[in-house]
């Protein structure tokens, strides 16, 4: 659609815009799109139905759709692994092969599993399942002993999983479905007989509570789970979040309750040899001190042996720590640092390396130093660093596994911005980390994409980072430029391969990655800075990485867009809406943008510990003063906006996306379009690979409209 055919404001479709008026602790809150909160109302059924009709029209005009959608999906086409789970001689890993629409969930039946001498078998295929692509594999654990299959599976994007026990040999379930689990965490016992999971209540018991209110429970496989045994969670806290470990041998049992989706943790350990298993005797380890503490370790682990405490209390950085199972009750004051805190990096994963019984314990830890993964062995009970382990590049590692009791190996994933996820298997008797014989087939790299680190200061002085990822590496000739950040929840915006971001650079465009206050790029103390009452500081940041795009020479006024998901669409909102101008184009993606009703759908009960609630007068002038859809302002020029939701989403409501389409469709004097994509069948995670790259390119190819960035040639294969 050429511009001057673009929509206006009498063009697009009617919504009512209500006299709506709440009153909060004295404030008045207009909120004159109210109605469109109700999904099933007819009137919001018909809004929704022509929002539909504009958007198929102005997608219909896109310049080079077709070339966008080709090259995402080609740049997504790599075969993935994920690293194994060693369990009983049997190892389970999750496999995706290029034009999969799932990954499968692969198990090799003898010997460790770990090498290629062994048959591999597919146990758990989603599309087998459902045909249609709108089953997902949420979360799975084997059994101790590797013949049963914990799984817990999910339809429409939802993420309400039901868990079923599968026997491994035969693929059959033996036990559930279970429903009301969301990717619970599972905590097996030996033999397989039973577990400890988390459930949430049935509001149909349980009415006026909250509807993801939370519990650990027993089950024993092959009853009902009616008779489940409640075990941890009664008069806490609805916000919290729980999960379950056991250690391999059966004894201990740790519980971590964590506030929200917040940083703060409470951790419990219960000796199962010392009481009934539906009834153990749990001993806190950390109550109420917001620190997060995550508990580690090994089969054969006795009162007066040792475990391991990964945790930030009193190192916002992290450290871990090693305590006697017997006087984890007494606090710091029994700890003995094995693993100090580092200035320069943030500790973000550690694995206890399963080595044989006389053997001093190793531990692999995982840090990020400017954002930037580095990995490093240690000997826990000298306590001192062995060696530092090489990695293919700069980019991010995760998903670490120890390897098999007695072993002294593990497998972690390793991937860049030009890198697919690849497992790296590490033995600690080489120090090496070497590709994983079992990992995907293919090449490490795609060419086409320089990566360039920068820094710059935002409105307070502070320095913030950002990946800049361009065709030369250097600001030669300003470009198209895409913006993206999250900046919130502590989590890192690491390097990571994406196949939206090689596209549009392989176009000849800029993409810059940057790392905010909210996220967790340096630490508690930096996750803090960007949360609560301090969470405008996340949006100044945001706006000096654009800033510093345009003055370093990268791009120019008019040819940056910006674009964000879930947190980062609400990062985008209020980009959007606090400086209209600077932004040419702007992709929204499931977002938070009604910050003084969020907390009544979704999970946004769960998110008040990250922004604070509108109900606690403290908080509301913070919230109220950047919710994106309060701040739409009549008579703005306001930038192209693209806003994306999906009917499946229990995390972010997509009333969020409805209520700020109509607003800003109403308000802008802004000569681009205001547009809705509302996405059946899905949710706010994972779905089908062919309709992730569907949604990947139509954002694409919507801001590549808006900044001037040709559709990407199609030279072919060869070219990756």
């Amino acid at each position: 659609m050429t511009p001057d055919a673009r929509p206006t404001r009498s063009q697009y479709p009617h919504a009512e815009r209500q006299d709506v008026v709440q009153e909060l602790h004295g404030m008045r809150v207009p909120d004159p799109y109210r109605w469109l909160e109700d999904a099933e109302a007819a009137s919001t059924l018909r809004w929704g139905a022509e929002q539909e009709s504009l958007y198929e029209a102005e997608r219909a005009a896109w310049a080079g759709l077709e070339q966008w959608e080709a090259e995402v999906a080609e740049l997504n086409a790599v075969d993935r692994a994920r690293p194994p789970k060693v369990r009983g001689g049997r190892a389970f890993w999750l496999r995706q092969d290029a034009g999969q629409e799932h990954p499968v969930l692969v198990v090799a039946e003898a010997g460790t599993g770990a090498g290629t001498d062994t048959a591999e078998r597919v146990l758990l295929d989603p599309s087998a399942l459902d045909p249609s692509g709108r089953t997902v594999l949420d979360a799975w654990e084997p059994s101790l002993e590797g013949d049963l299959l914990a799984c817990q599976i999910s339809r429409d994007g939802t993420e309400d999983s039901l868990l079923q026990v599968i026997d491994v040999a035969t693929g059959k379930m033996v036990d559930g479905p279970v429903d009301r689990v969301r990717k619970s965490s599972i905590g097996w016992l030996p033999g397989g007989e039973a577990l400890y999971y988390v459930r949430h209540l049935d509001p149909r018991l349980n009415p006026g509570e909250e509807r993801y209110h939370r519990r650990v429970y027993l089950h024993r496989v092959g009853t009902a789970p009616e008779a489940d045994a409640l075990v941890f969670g009664a008069g806490r806290d609805k916000t919290q979040f729980y999960s379950v470990s056991v250690t391999a041998d059966g004894r201990w049992l740790g519980i971590t309750a964590t506030l929200g989706t917040g940083r703060g943790t409470d951790l419990y350990l219960a000796d199962l040899f010392a009481g009934p298993l539906g009834r153990p005797l749990l001993r806190p380890v950390q109550e109420g001190m917001g620190a997060a503490t995550r508990l580690h370790a090994v089969p054969g682990t006795g009162p007066r042996d040792w475990v391991w405490l990964r945790t930030d209390r009193d190192a916002a950085r992290g450290r871990v720590v090693a305590c006697r199972p017997a006087e984890l009750h007494l606090g710091p004051g029994a700890w003995r640092e094995v693993i100090p805190e580092r200035p320069d990096a943030v500790l973000t994963h550690f694995v206890v390396l399963p080595g044989p019984p006389l053997e001093q314990p190793l531990g692999l830890a995982a840090w990020t130093r400017d954002t930037v993964a580095e990995v490093t062995l240690h000997d826990l009970t000298e306590g001192r660093q062995v060696a530092t382990v090489p990695l293919p590049g700069t980019g991010a590692v995760g998903d670490f596994s120890a390897g098999p009791p007695g072993s002294h190996e593990a497998w972690f994933a390793y991937t860049d911005f030009v890198t697919p996820p690849r497992v790296l298997r590490f033995e600690a008797r080489t120090c090496r980390a070497t590709r994983w014989e079992r990992d995907a087939p293919g090449d490490l790299a795609v060419g086409g994409a320089v990566t360039r680190q920068v820094a710059f200061p935002s409105r307070d002085g502070t320095t913030v980072r950002m990946f800049v990822i361009s065709p030369t590496g250097r600001p030669d000739v300003p470009r198209p430029a895409l913006l993206t950040g999250y900046g919130g929840f502590g989590r890192t915006m690491s390097p990571r391969y994406r196949a939206q971001v090689l596209a549009w650079v392989r176009a000849g465009g800029v993409f810059a990655w940057a790392g905010l206050r909210g996220g967790g790029e340096e630490g508690e103390s930096w996750h803090r800075a960007g949360s609560g009452e301090h969470k405008q500081n996340t949006f100044d940041d945001f706006a000096a990485a654009a800033d510093q795009l345009i003055t370093a020479g990268w791009t120019e006024p008019g040819r940056l867009a910006v674009m964000g998901g879930s947190n980062g669409g609400l990062l985008v909102g209020a980009a959007l809406t606090q400086q209209p101008e600077k932004y040419a184009a702007v992709v929204c993606m499931s977002p938070l943008l009604d910050m003084v009703r969020y907390e009544l759908s979704g999970l946004g009960p769960s998110w008040t510990p990250e922004y604070g609630s509108a109900q606690d007068p403290a908080r509301l002038p913070t919230l109220l003063g950047y919710s994106p859809y309060h701040r739409v302002t009549p008579g703005t020029a306001y930038p192209a906006v693209l806003l994306t939701a999906a009917d499946g989403d229990t995390r972010t409501d997509p009333l969020h996306a409805r209520k700020m389409c109509a607003a800003l469709q109403h308000a802008s004097s802004g000569a681009g379009p205001v547009l809705l994509r509302l996405e059946r069948g899905v949710g706010h995670g994972d779905r089908a690979a062919s309709r992730a790259a569907a949604l990947q390119a139509e954002c694409l190819a919507f801001l590549a409209e808006h900044v001037g960035l040709p559709a990407p040639e199609r030279p072919g294969p060869a070219s990756l």
